[in-house]
């Protein structure tokens, strides 16, 4: 038997046994909070960087005279889909990696929505809550969080989705 043959087999072994002391870890907290992120500073630099990055320059967005004359909303307001590119911030700082995690993958949503816009300069963070947790194969390990993304100061939260991960041991 060749040297690499061996290793890799010792490999998978390693991620399967990874995987699996975090599946029964991860069971154990489905239906707890699992990770609070700190406070980000959604201001309007980084609004009008989304806006030209996304081709998406509506003035409710990008000029705030106009917005503070013409909408409800008192001045600019993120994009609903800037407030969820932060997610994945949210995530790096709420919820480090498993012992033997090598990569942690993006696999989704079930839902989002949007629930309260985010003024210039608001502070948001990120508060998950295990929902789900499974084996799709002996070394990835699925999961899902309810991911809540609250406003400093505000009742309502941002928005509110189920997010889905894959992490591969």
């Amino acid at each position: 038997m060749a040297g690499g043959e061996s290793s890799q087999r010792d490999e998978a072994a390693s991620g399967a046994a990874a995987a699996a002391e975090a599946l029964a870890a991860l069971r154990a907290r489905i239906g707890e909070e699992v990770g609070v992120s700190d406070w980000i500073t959604v201001d309007q630099q980084m609004m009008d960087r989304f806006a030209d990055l996304t081709r998406d320059p509506q003035f409710i967005h990008t000029d705030p005279e106009r917005a503070a004359r013409e909408t409800p909303f008192g001045g600019t307001i993120a994009h609903g889909f800037l407030t969820l590119s932060l997610a994945s911030a949210f995530a790096l700082d709420a919820l480090p990696p498993r012992p033997g995690q090598r990569m942690g993958i993006n696999y989704g949503f079930e839902r989002v929505r949007f629930l309260a816009p985010v003024p210039a300069g608001s502070r948001v963070r990120g508060r998950f809550t295990l929902l789900a947790a499974e084996l799709r194969d002996p070394r990835t390990l699925q999961f899902t969080h309810r991911l809540t993304v609250e406003i400093a100061g505000a009742e309502r939260p941002a928005l509110v989705a189920d997010w889905i991960g894959l992490a591969v041991f």
